[in-house]
């Protein structure tokens, strides 16, 4: 009696799981980072997927039929915007889809970029870039307008993400804090690092860490050459402590780097997507606090 019983009540839950899933707005995000985002404002209100899934590059990314039907069946995209989602255009005319857009970074001014970056990667803009995510005072704008369009969405969830959003913005701020604080610990002159690509021009405007990379804004783009001379000679010159490598990159390049210099290498940063539940960068939250861990790791020491 007892196990039937048990069944009945496990079968009830299953049903009302199902149910409240049919009831969630169906969300889709162009890539990890803006999914998490999302469903930190969205809440049991929605149901988030991801184009472009954890330790997936963004830049070389090729969408499937899949994609389209998964656009179709939405309510709501979130984008980053900035030219990020080169292919997105494309995808959406192909899927039909009615969705609501959402342009997270729709208010902040972009970052030009200069000299021999300034050239279009892929982007879909010749100089700006879309990488701005990586200041969290940009990422309460992606709050905002993620906040905005989804009441706008679902207005009976209005309540639900104000809530959601205010709560979120105080993580933000302690986060902000926490990176101020950790980066002002690190002396002046040893806030020099070479990345992979060039992801964190907001980053290092926001919070005073030079970063220079061999390839541009966009993982497509291969680093020539002279690139790769002209940083061995400044890493050399500017006695540059360390070489970071990212979790959608190829090592080799910078490895080949830190060999012919003989600065370390650092750690790995995560720039353009979360990892799985299993790694360290899970959440933007987790991203950003990994990243000043590993940064304060190698710089100080």
């Amino acid at each position: 009696m007892l196990t039937r019983r048990v069944l009945i009540a496990a079968a009830l839950v299953a049903i009302a799981s199902a149910a409240q899933a049919q009831d969630k707005m169906p969300v889709v995000a162009t890539f990890s980072i803006l999914g998490d985002i999302a469903s930190n404002v969205g809440g049991d209100r929605v149901a988030v997927r991801n184009l472009v899934g954890p330790n997936s590059d963004a830049h070389v990314y090729s969408p499937s039929p899949a994609d389209a039907k998964t656009l179709s069946d939405a309510k709501v995209i979130v984008t980053n915007g900035l030219g990020f989602e080169g292919w997105l255009a494309r995808l959406i005319k192909s899927s039909n889809t009615r969705a609501t857009t959402i342009v997270a970074s729709k208010g902040i001014k972009p970052r030009k970029l200069a000299g021999a970056h300034s050239h279009d990667h892929g982007h879909g803009q010749s100089d700006g870039d879309p990488h701005a995510w990586q200041s969290v005072a940009n990422v309460k704008t992606y709050v905002a307008n993620i906040r905005d369009g989804l009441i706008a969405a679902d207005p009976a969830g209005k309540a639900t993400f104000e809530a959601n959003a205010a709560a979120y913005f105080e993580k933000l701020d302690a986060l902000d804090r926490d990176v101020k604080e950790t980066i002002s610990r690190i002396p002046p002159e040893r806030r020099k690092i070479i990345t992979t690509h060039d992801a964190f021009g907001y980053f290092r405007d926001a919070y005073g860490v030079e970063f220079i990379a061999p390839q541009g804004v966009s993982t497509d783009s291969e680093a020539s050459a002279r690139d790769v001379a002209r940083i061995i000679t400044q890493i050399r010159k500017q006695k540059i402590p360390a070489v970071f490598l990212e979790n959608i990159s190829d090592a080799r390049l910078l490895s080949r780097i830190a060999d012919e210099t003989g600065a370390k290498v650092g750690g790995t940063l995560y720039s353009d997507a979360l990892t799985d539940e299993k790694g360290p960068a899970p959440t933007y939250i987790d991203l950003i606090r990994h990243n000043i861990r590993t940064l304060s790791a190698a710089l100080q020491s």
